[in-house]
């Protein structure tokens, strides 16, 4: 009865606002150039009303393909890269036509009113209404100035436009920090509770056969969505089925090497893009043998999520690259302490009521996708930007928010797993790519973990792992190993094949910190789809002490890049892994087709040494024994950073909550030398070729 009531309330004031919102799309009431803004949004906030009601009035199932289409577009089309430059959207265009007190800030208002496209389709009439009502509130504060002013003609003074500014900047911030009951639970319910079950049910039911379904969730759909839908549509089921085994395997064998129970779990969280739902369905069958019940949650559609950092959850490709980077910071405009305190506050009531289900959820299996034109950001002055003490915050809120994560969802009981797949954007070989990928995901599991153990004997073997590059690539550093008690029982590295991480094959350790210095150098790389030009890291310690890069003119600009998609607002994060790649038949798939640029982190850290800065491995999940397949425990799990977990005054300085991996390519690497206590030295690749017996079938690829 209450929940009916609730619903019956927002109805009320659905239309209430929405007869309001209406109002404005021809006539704002303010002066120019606002009135032009307001017009704009309104008339937006319309069609996702008109949207809404199809949606909800079951209209929306009888469309055909074109008219759904047509929706899309009108929904969509202005995150065009040609009609995003001259829209509101855009924060240098809001700042250059609305002056720079209130320009970013509507245009953050305009970026988060986006949300409503996606809650149009599920129904979400509660979200749909606060939305409204927000935009009709920030309206008011200029209404209200007018009258202040005595009349309804003329432009704003610039104290009157301060004043206004000084109020909208209220409005959102107590937005923001009186609804976070309604937005902090939707990015945990549906992870751990499968009866939020819009996406699964959509999977399921869905018309695979066509293309329409694809435009019933919401998501902006383009020719990659439509092209990987058709591709997938051609293959045999057998061909899928095989393609969901890969990945289903691969999270059940997570479980199995690490020791961990997965029959005490219930649910597993599939993120994966639009477009490969045959495969997903595959993938949800597979898991329910398991016992599993999958949950998907939509990805980041506004500031509070977070924009611009990677595509996590259910996800499209994105239509303007640049308009998420414009926006990824937007959440400054309202983040401060007690909004801090007041989400963590509300995030950690919710996992106490719903403690039983985030027990029970197994973890993500995650499906990325790579072949995208390589994106270089243009940084706009515009923009919204943190503050030194935000930056702190953020920290601190990533933080505390991993701590009530791991409260509930304890790191030593669940796993993961990560594929990842092209696009048809890398190009007109996308077929041959795609199969060359599947048999990639494939390659021999056993061949790959012999080849590293013998790597593993050597590393051993060494107090230290010295590292250099070749060519225009300056790498030169020496990193400290952990000492081992029992050679006999224990090891240092991790025999990594195909298990959490697809394809194989890696081995990989928490390095000492003390003693690890260096430079790390490679001339080009994509980190969380940013490239960066001549990425330079030095480390004393095993901490970042300096860092550049050559994207920007200007060195201030280069290191803030780095400070923010890097380091996240760390003022320094320890060396939390090294690791040398051994999939060359990755690397060589990479030259044949000219797209080492366009590779994922997930197979680019295979193709050479790498080095991730953040966290350790094995974060929140140290004190867990973990053991290699000869049987040794992995001891190397802690670094000094780490173990300050250990004592209740340093345990906030423990974790980063970041775990960034950085790659030297084969044709970029010199030599990788162990050091021994003993002063004896162990070659394992010299420029750039395995050496070490036992390796060199690696080899053939790097050199056909």
């Amino acid at each position: 009865m209450r929940q009916l009531e609730r619903q019956e309330e927002y109805e009320e004031r659905f239309a209430l606002v929405s007869e309001r919102v209406d109002q404005l799309k021809e006539d704002a009431e303010v002066p120019d150039p606002f009135a032009s803004y307001f017009n704009e949004v309104a008339a937006f906030l319309g069609l996702v009303k008109k949207t809404y009601v199809c949606v909800a009035e079951g209209a929306y199932e009888r469309l055909s393909l074109e008219e759904r289409k047509k929706i899309h577009a009108d929904l969509y089309g202005r995150l065009e890269p040609a009609v995003y430059e001259a829209s509101y959207l855009n924060p240098g265009y809001a700042e250059e036509t609305l002056g720079a007190e209130l320009g970013g800030m509507l245009s953050m208002l305009y970026a988060d009113l986006l949300s409503t496209i996606p809650d149009a389709f599920e129904e979400r009439l509660d979200l749909l209404c606060i939305w409204n009502e927000l935009f009709v509130e920030l309206h008011g504060c200029f209404v209200e100035e007018m009258q202040e002013m005595g009349t309804e003609t003329g432009a704003f003074s610039g104290e009157s436009l301060k004043w206004i500014a000084g109020n909208v900047k209220d409005a959102i911030y107590w937005f923001y920090h009186d609804y976070a009951e309604s937005f902090v639970p939707d990015t945990i319910l549906p992870m751990i509770d499968s009866s939020y079950d819009f996406f699964t049910k959509w999977i399921e039911e869905a018309d695979l056969s066509g293309n329409a379904y694809l435009y019933r969730i919401g998501a902006p759909v383009g020719k990659n969505e439509l092209l990987m839908a058709d591709y997938l549509r051609k293959m045999p089921q057998d061909q899928i089925d095989a393609m969901a085994h890969t990945f289903t395997e691969g999270y059940r064998k997570g479980f199995e090497m690490a020791g961990k129970d997965i029959h005490a779990k219930k649910t597993v969280k599939i993120e994966a893009p639009l477009g490969m739902e045959r495969m997903v369905k595959a993938a949800m069958a597979q898991f329910a043998d398991m016992g599993l019940k999958t949950t998907i949650l939509r990805e980041a559609t506004i500031s509070l999520y977070g924009r611009g950092g990677g595509k996590r959850g259910y996800y499209s490709v994105s239509p303007n690259r640049q308009y998420d980077y414009d926006h990824k910071d937007d959440k400054a405009y309202y983040f401060d302490k007690s909004f801090v305190e007041r989400r963590l506050e509300v995030m950690r009531d919710t996992f106490e009521k719903e403690k039983d289900k985030a027990l029970t959820f197994g973890g993500p299996a995650v499906v990325e996708v790579f072949g995208e034109e390589p994106f270089a950001p243009v940084n706009k002055e515009a923009n919204a930007k943190y503050s030194d003490k935000q930056n702190s915050l953020n920290v601190y809120n990533a933080v505390e928010s991993g701590k009530i994560t791991n409260t509930y969802i304890p790191g030593e009981s669940y796993s993961f797993t990560i594929i990842a797949y092209p696009l048809p954007a890398i190009g007109d070989q996308f077929e041959e790519i795609f199969a060359k990928t599947v048999e990639l995901n494939t390659l021999d599991y056993e061949k790959y973990q012999t080849i590293q153990q013998h790597i593993i004997d050597a590393l051993d073997q060494g107090q230290s792992v010295h590292v250099t590059g070749r060519g225009d690539n300056h790498t030169d550093i020496r990193v400290q190993l952990h000492p081992l008690a029992d050679p006999a029982k224990e090891t240092i590295f991790e025999n990594c094949v195909a298990d959490v991480n697809i394809p194989v094959g890696e081995v990989f350790t928490s390095p000492v910190l003390e003693g690890t210095n260096g430079v790390l150098h490679v001339t080009q790389v994509y980190l969380g789809e940013l490239c960066y030009k001549d990425l330079e890291v030095v480390f004393t310690d095993g901490k970042i002490t300096a860092y550049d890069c050559a994207n920007f003119e200007t060195e201030a600009e280069n290191k803030k890049y780095i400070q923010d998609n890097v380091l996240y607002h760390h003022k320094t994060l320890p060396l939390g892994e090294f690791a040398i790649g051994t999939n060359t038949t990755a690397y060589r798939m990479a030259r044949d087709y000219d797209i080492a640029d366009k590779l994922p982190i997930l197979i680019a850290e295979k193709t050479g040494p790498h080095f991730a800065v953040g966290d350790t491995c094995y974060s929140h999940a140290e004190d867990v024994p973990m053991y290699n397949p000869d049987g040794k425990e992995v001891v190397a799990r802690d670094n000094s950073v780490s173990l300050l977990r250990k004592d209740p005054k340093t345990v906030n300085q423990a974790y980063f909550n970041c775990h960034t991996d950085i790659t030297i390519p084969y044709d970029e690497l010199g030599d990788i030398v162990v050091e021994c206590a003993d002063g004896r030295k162990i070659t394992i690749l010299s420029q750039g070729r395995f050496v070490l017996p036992g390796t060199e079938e690696l080899n053939v690829e790097l050199e056909r």
